[in-house]
């Protein structure tokens, strides 16, 4: 299975998922380590919290077979239920209960839908484990200190499924992508391994004869 944050890689820059995911490479920058730090009590698994009626899991392993993803969700929020029905059930907490995805964020909502594809196939695992279905979730942005609710419509779903399909397609090919070279460039952590300039220089052959064999 392929990993569940790599959703968001891909549908960000597929290149960038490729030197991630296929070829092993990593760097850290400021934003990255900036996210660490605000991830750092939603990856702490040990870590629960129970303020009034809901409960606070951390860090919980999620995977879904007809995705061929898996992966940790940041928060799951227990909502409590009224009946077994569309709910589940808790080893430390008794009653029925009803699981909502929450994903941390660092900086502040995107123009595009790449968090919500991410929120949206933590549900689907969690509706799959489950045999529920999960009408909405949240995403909480670090420079807002906002939460955005999402909700999982059909079309977001349709697109979380095309998204894993072409991951699993570049996955099995084991090729990298060329760059798309733009402005989000400027603040990804493996600008210096991608090098997504390097495709706009002229070819050694046009080099060598321009300047040594004339």
């Amino acid at each position: 299975m392929l990993q569940l944050s790599g959703i968001q890689h891909f549908r960000f820059c597929p290149r960038q998922w490729a030197l991630i995911h296929i070829e092993q490479q990593w760097n850290e920058n400021q934003l990255t380590i900036q996210g660490q730090f605000l991830h750092r009590h939603a990856d702490d698994s040990s870590y629960r919290q129970k303020q009034g009626e809901i409960v606070t899991l951390r860090s919980v392993p999620l995977a879904s077979s007809s995705l061929g993803l898996n992966g940790i969700a940041d928060i799951i929020e227990l909502h409590p239920a009224p009946s077994a029905h569309n709910a589940i059930t808790h080893p430390n907490y008794p009653g029925f209960w009803f699981p909502v995805p929450i994903e941390y964020k660092h900086g502040r909502p995107k123009h595009d839908y790449i968090d919500e594809v991410q929120l949206a196939a933590q549900a689907i695992c969690l509706e799959e484990q489950y045999q529920i279905a999960i009408p909405r979730g949240f995403i909480y942005y670090g420079t807002t200190h906002h939460r955005l609710t999402v909700d999982f419509t059909p079309d977001l779903r349709q697109a979380v499924a095309e998204t894993a399909h072409q991951m699993h397609q570049a996955f099995n090919q084991g090729s990298t992508p060329p760059p798309s070279p733009g402005p989000h460039c400027r603040k990804c952590s493996i600008a210096d391994i991608c090098v997504p300039y390097i495709f706009n220089c002229p070819r050694p052959s046009y080099y060598l004869a321009k300047n040594l064999l004339q």
